[in-house]
């Protein structure tokens, strides 16, 4: 059984999508080839955040901190959880009666069957084919007005009939031009879109367990 490189492991709640509010168990994989200019979790690839040591942990010794935390879903992101082989991890889990979820750019095949699977698409790695039609959700992040019709050109999401939240990058989160084009877009369009935003950072629930990581951004603005 294959150890996995976790840049961070905690317990707190979902603050986005479907799942919003639910009790959840991140695990943070070390590892992104996409390398987003505006990542916030840029600890995991970049060399001016990326740790020294990255902690190795089996799979079974991850689903059994999972399982003493009391959550109610589990869900694996990154980084890029999907350049690693996460069979193992999801059987652990699953054995132990935990949902497990992905948060995806989708451009990587998924090794492991998951309960949810939330894909956020990437210019820089567009997702494939197999991934659109798995995504139970799907989350475009806003960096400027022309964001949502830019990425309604590459990807039909209202055939897939899931719910796509449009999320302002967290910098522009206060950008009157971003927060207006998604209400637009909202208002306009309808389903399956819907207005997104990261509540959990408003409540700072992450930092509530010690084990959260500050985060490590790149992006052209302060976070606020």
């Amino acid at each position: 059984m294959n150890e996995l490189p976790v840049y961070e492991r905690f317990h707190s709640w979902q603050g986005e999508g479907l799942h919003l509010g639910k009790s959840a168990f991140f695990i943070r994989l070390h590892g992104c080839p996409v390398h987003c200019p505006w990542c916030d979790s840029a600890g995991t690839w970049h060399p001016e955040h990326k740790p020294e040591y990255v902690d190795r942990i089996s799979p079974t010794d991850l689903a059994e901190e999972a399982f003493s935390s009391g959550c109610e879903i589990v869900v694996i992101t990154g980084g890029e959880p999907a350049i690693h082989n996460l069979h193992d991890l999801v059987h652990e889990m699953r054995i132990r009666n935990l949902p497990v979820h992905i948060e995806t750019c989708g451009a990587y095949p998924i090794q492991g069957e998951m309960d949810w699977i939330t894909l956020s698409p990437k210019n820089l790695a567009l997702p494939i084919a197999e991934n659109l039609s798995l995504a139970d959700e799907f989350k475009i992040i806003v960096e400027d007005a022309t964001s949502i019709q830019n990425w309604a050109k590459q990807i039909d999401f209202v055939q897939f009939g899931v719910p796509t939240w449009l999320h302002p990058e967290w910098s522009c989160s206060q950008d009157e031009s971003v927060l207006s084009s998604i209400t637009t877009w909202i208002k306009e369009q309808g389903s399956p879109f819907r207005a997104g935003f990261q509540i959990h950072k408003l409540y700072q629930a992450d930092e509530k367990d010690n084990r959260s990581k500050p985060v490590a951004a790149l992006c052209s603005e302060p976070r606020k």
